[in-house]
């Protein structure tokens, strides 16, 4: 899975930002912090749910199931407005 390229990934203030194109048919914002940032930095390559897990257990502290809980929330989500290719 992948970023949809109909959505683009910004920082903004410490903020990670992802907007819908004009294509995207989704309308809005998605905010987040650092966390969001670097799932959205996974997804700019083709990877995996875990791959995604295993990159945010490396590089924040804390309990990997708690991470992969929050992982596939932010999937799921992202997955509901269509910015994540299969």
């Amino acid at each position: 899975m992948k970023l949809n390229e109909r959505f683009i990934c910004h920082q903004i203030d410490g903020q990670t930002v992802i907007v819908p194109t004009s294509g995207a048919g989704f309308h809005g914002l998605i905010q987040g912090n650092k966390t969001l940032a670097a799932i959205a930095e996974c997804l700019n390559h083709d990877t995996t749910e875990e791959e995604i897990v295993d990159t945010l257990s490396a590089r924040f502290n804390g309990n990997r199931e708690d991470i992969k809980a929050d992982v596939a929330e932010a999937i799921n989500r992202l997955k509901e407005i269509g910015a994540i290719d299969e």
